[in-house]
């Protein structure tokens, strides 16, 4: 199942994955009756959101997760964007815990000053 709120970017993933589920919504409030073992927020979502519903969306998506589920989202570090301390306090804020981080979707190990992180949060017991 996907979510996104340009419908481009639903028409390119219809036409790549058919076989899915695609929703036109807001990633900060998106209602769907289910949970989630895995949310994935690839492709730089993050840094594309507006500007203020970063909490919103990660929020959002923690609800939509099963206790233990998890969230990972993977993201350009640039200056005057999100980075990593406001990306994990808005985490802990949505009762999810850091459990791991990479430089790359391949899984290289991050080092302090990469310019890209892909993090996994899971969802606390309720």
């Amino acid at each position: 199942m996907g979510v996104d709120i340009d419908p481009e970017m639903l028409s390119t993933a219809r036409r790549k994955a058919p076989e899915l589920s695609w929703i036109e919504d807001d990633l900060a409030t998106v209602s769907i009756d289910r949970r989630f073992d895995v949310a994935v927020l690839a492709g730089n979502v993050m840094i594309f959101l507006a500007p203020g519903t970063e909490g919103a969306v990660i929020a959002n998506l923690a609800r939509h997760l099963v206790v233990g589920g998890a969230l990972v989202a993977g993201f350009q570090l640039l200056q005057g964007r999100l980075d990593l301390d406001a990306y994990d306090r808005l985490a802990a804020d949505a009762e999810l815990d850091l459990c791991d981080r990479w430089a790359t979707w391949e899984g290289a190990p991050w080092r302090s000053g990469d310019d890209y992180a892909v993090s996994l949060h899971r969802r606390r017991p309720d």
